[in-house]
């Protein structure tokens, strides 16, 4: 786990050390430089595998240069393969296997990696740079290109350093619709995220470049047809073994334990399966509505864990919410991204690596707002006159809920419903402009051959699981250099959970019943027979107590203004309303917040 920079043309080596200066919370044990005639590289260390020396990046052999993050699992089985071929090692890290890998593959490599990873190689015979991004995007990868320059970095500050970048309008719009800028795009002009799943070749002499798809999710309708119980087995041997590779580790490893399901299947894997002892760490909130502390101290007790509980108060979140953008670099309004940042800074005072249960929700059906869609669903068999005149008796109701019910009946398919429900604002009162739903690029994950229900989760896997959750979990813990991996959403455990029938995910209002299954196989099923809660933040009772005068403040008319087009008025309503109770509109006040104090952030530099 580390940060990696380069660009296509010689530098000195004090600019190299400047620009990773200004990251070094991502690899804190070692800054290495590579200086060329036509290239340079940049390296921050955090040594998890192989704590040498010999293993500090950039990494060289045979006139071959890489820099890379992240951790590829399954390195060793590579290595033998390698091995048997005639090569040999002189590091036991997982660098050189994958140096020496594509040395030997070519960029069909790819498809032998089993981790997260982004990288670029110098080939010397091609005079070219190769890179990747992993399949499901849990590494970062930007880059920029205009005018003969390519550069790429782990952080987007590194690439804004000393340029005059513009924010890219688009990128401000999309944002307000997702609460992230969704890749490829960032929110400047001219720099970009390389997808997940993909690579890209920049040819050094000619300053072109190309990218192609190397992995993707199926869209086709593809189901196991054997029994409950062998589909069951399969998928916990694919779980423990995936947890088993990402305990492979020459610094100490713990779990984050929340007391969800997924977080208690990882840790009761660890604990049960492999026989493993580890620390636990939870967070705690002192408004009951959002802490499940007290579940996650009880799986702890189960497991045998050494357990760790870790107290987010409301006046840890003002410092914390200031300096937000010092690690995220681009707006970013998952507030749960605060309590992940307190967790992973009490969490490195014991161990550099947490194993966390992130991606359960979207491969076995596990959010709130499937389960709403699913009870909907029926209504869409009702010819359309009888929906509208439904969506008008429930608009004559005084209650905000029930007109953002009505106003969703109005729209014409479960799909487009599905968009409408995960927007922050209405678009033409915040903006006075069209409504960005999706972009068209994943569009067909949504209208692809598959049930409606299945492709719900496929969207979130491309849009929600990429662009927010693995952004939140990576920021949050490179912030204080702990690496954090996600055995969940390990490919091959994605693969298979896309060949499950949907009904071993979902029946009678209840998800992800295959997966609480293996679950109950260690821990007692009554332990979780309750509403889900998910991993949130209490702003909404903080904006109206504790951090009421801070919305004030940062929402002022003076600081409104600052973003371009937008209603201001129609922003003092909403906050109105939420202060006097009538609606709940944290999230659409903590995603102007953030804004805020990212464009302060961007004045300032």
């Amino acid at each position: 786990m580390c940060g990696i920079y380069g660009i296509n043309k010689q530098k000195t080596k004090e600019s190299i050390l400047t620009i990773m200066k200004l990251a070094d919370f991502r690899g804190p044990d070692f800054t290495g430089t590579f200086l060329s005639e036509n290239y340079s590289f940049g390296h921050n260390r955090l040594a998890i595998i192989d704590l040498e020396s010999r293993s500090n990046q950039p990494f060289s052999c045979d006139g071959y240069e890489i820099v890379f993050n992240g951790e590829i699992y399954n390195y060793q089985e590579i290595k033998e393969e390698l091995i048997d071929e005639g090569y040999s090692f002189h590091t036991s890290s997982d660098t050189e296997v994958l140096l020496q890998g594509y040395k030997h593959f070519g960029e069909d490599i790819l498809h032998k990696l089993n981790g997260m990873f982004a990288f670029v190689i110098y080939n010397p015979v091609k005079n070219i740079f190769f890179g990747a991004r992993d399949r499901l995007g849990k590494k970062p990868f930007y880059y920029y290109k205009k005018e003969g320059i390519f550069e790429f970095a782990s952080q987007l500050k590194q690439i804004a350093h000393e340029k005059d970048l513009n924010i890219n309008k688009k990128s401000e719009k999309l944002y307000f619709r997702y609460g992230y800028v969704p890749e490829p795009y960032t929110i400047f002009e001219n720099v970009y995220k390389l997808e997940a799943g993909h690579s890209f070749f920049y040819d050094l002499e000619s300053c072109e470049f190309s990218k192609k798809q190397y992995w993707d999710i199926s869209t086709k309708e593809e189901h196991l047809d054997d029994s409950y119980d062998s589909i069951k087995a399969d998928l916990k041997m694919l779980l423990i073994d995936s947890v088993k590779q990402r305990l492979h580790s020459d610094v100490p490893v713990g779990v984050f334990l929340s007391g969800g399901v997924d977080s208690s299947l990882v840790a009761a894997i660890v604990a049960k399966e492999l026989g493993e002892k580890l620390d636990t760490f939870s967070i705690k909130f002192s408004d009951n509505e959002f802490d499940e502390s007290n579940i996650a101290k009880e799986v702890a007790g189960l497991l045998g864990t050494k357990h760790h509980t870790l107290e987010c108060k409301p006046e840890d979140m003002i410092e914390l919410i200031d300096n937000l953008h010092e690690y995220y670099d681009e707006p970013y309004n998952d507030s749960s991204a605060l309590a992940m940042m307190i967790l992973s800074r009490e969490t490195k005072k014991h161990v550099t690596v947490a194993l966390s249960g992130d991606g359960g929700d979207e491969l076995f059906w596990g959010y709130n707002n499937y389960f709403r869609m699913a009870k909907v669903a029926p209504l869409y068999k009702l010819p359309e006159f009888l929906r509208t005149v439904g969506s008008s008796l429930l608009n004559l109701v005084p209650n905000y809920r029930v007109k953002k019910i009505a106003e969703g009946l109005k729209i014409d398919s479960l799909e487009e419903l599905f968009l409408y429900s995960g927007r922050l604002f209405d678009f033409e009162k915040l903006f006075k402009q069209e409504n960005i739903l999706c972009q068209d690029a994943y569009k067909k994950y949504l209208y692809s051959q598959k049930d409606f229900f299945e492709r719900m989760s496929d969207y979130d896997i491309k849009t929600y699981l990429n662009g927010d959750i693995f952004t939140k979990v990576d920021r949050a813990t490179m912030a204080y250099s702990l690496e954090a991996r996600t055995p969940l959403v390990d490919y091959r455990i994605v693969e298979f959970s896309q060949k499950i029938p949907f009904k071993y995910k979902y029946q009678n209002g209840s998800g992800k019943n295959i997966l609480k299954d293996i679950l109950y196989d260690y821990l007692p099923k009554e332990l979780f027979n309750r509403p889900k809660s998910g991993f949130t933040v209490p702003l909404k009772n903080w904006f109206r107590n504790e951090l009421k005068e801070y919305v004030y403040a940062t929402l002022s008319e003076e600081n409104l203004k600052k973003i371009d087009d937008i209603n201001s008025d129609y922003v003092k309503e909403m906050i109105e309303n939420h202060m006097n109770g009538s609606e709940n509109n944290y999230h659409q006040i903590w995603t102007l917040i953030t804004y805020v104090k990212w464009m302060e952030k961007y004045s300032a530099n």
